[in-house]
């Protein structure tokens, strides 16, 4: 049987409750909507619910990938719901969201992965919010440009793609996924003048070389955003934690990164792709 680890103090997270918290609930559960906060246990769902603020998972919540990181649904999809893009538009201008975030789960089983569906949640929201800033966490379109040129062209105002862990790992925990194929996304959102963002995850038995390594692969794809936190196993089955990093070594991290010439790095433990995205939009 696993052993569980005690957590580290540094990581203790707020309470998921208060006013706003329960108005998010209402409105996402209302609308039949799904959350990456949810669906992947974030740690920061009390103080980012409480804020008012969401990431939003279009194309249902059962993923074709099965990464050993994450806890969203494994299986076969259902049909993409097409009045989503509408619902979804409607509840952020009910919620007075001055900054959204939208990702999805991965659909191989849809033949463009879903990039149609994708441009369309964009627009709409645009459509229904359009003083309301943007950031869209996408899948990797098994790198297929045309694909990923439908989101470009829909307009948000951020794009980020997660290369998730060092090199020598990638194969370990994410499924179908390739590091190189996740830096080649990367490199063509910037290439095609898009504010980029990316993030991974420390502790699951990665050396510092390799961490230095994997920044430095990133700053030259043109990313401009980065996000480094602390991977806690999610539940029985899924990767084991191998180490608790410690605030200082984050810091650490994020001092390198900007000094590399990022625009904006957020790396402390607790931090997931979109916290304080609402920060990002600004980065250039």
């Amino acid at each position: 049987m696993q052993k569980q680890r005690r957590l580290p103090p540094w990581l203790k997270m707020q309470r998921a409750s208060g006013e706003n918290y329960s108005m998010v609930k209402h409105v996402v559960v209302e609308n039949h909507l799904h959350t990456i906060c949810t669906s992947g246990n974030c740690p920061n769902i009390g103080e980012c619910w409480n804020a008012g603020t969401a990431t939003f998972m279009i194309l249902g919540d059962i993923c074709t990938r099965a990464c050993k990181f994450c806890a969203t649904k494994t299986g076969k999809p259902l049909p993409p719901d097409y009045e989503e893009p509408l619902r979804l538009a409607e509840s952020i201008k009910t919620m007075h969201l001055r900054h959204c975030v939208l990702t999805s789960v991965d659909r191989d089983d849809l033949p463009d992965g879903g990039a149609a569906f994708w441009a369309e949640t964009v627009k709409s929201v645009k459509k229904v919010n359009p003083s309301t800033t943007m950031e869209t966490l996408i899948p990797d379109f098994d790198g297929n440009h045309k694909h990923i040129q439908m989101i470009i062209n829909a307009g948000p105002e951020v794009i980020s793609h997660n290369i998730e862990t060092v090199r020598r790992l990638t194969p370990v925990i994410r499924t179908k996924a390739k590091y190189d194929t996740s830096l080649g996304v990367i490199k063509y959102l910037a290439e095609n003048g898009v504010v980029t963002k990316s993030g991974f995850m420390l502790g699951l038995g990665e050396r510092e070389d390799e961490v230095i390594q994997t920044i430095e692969d990133l700053y030259e794809t043109g990313c401009k955003i980065l996000t480094i936190g602390q991977y806690l196993q999610p539940g029985i089955g899924y990767m084991e934690v191998v180490d608790y990093i410690s605030p200082g070594k984050f810091e650490e991290y994020r001092i390198l990164s900007l000094k590399m010439g990022f625009s904006f790095v957020e790396s402390s433990p607790l931090v997931r792709s979109s916290f304080h995205a609402e920060n990002h939009v600004k980065a250039r």
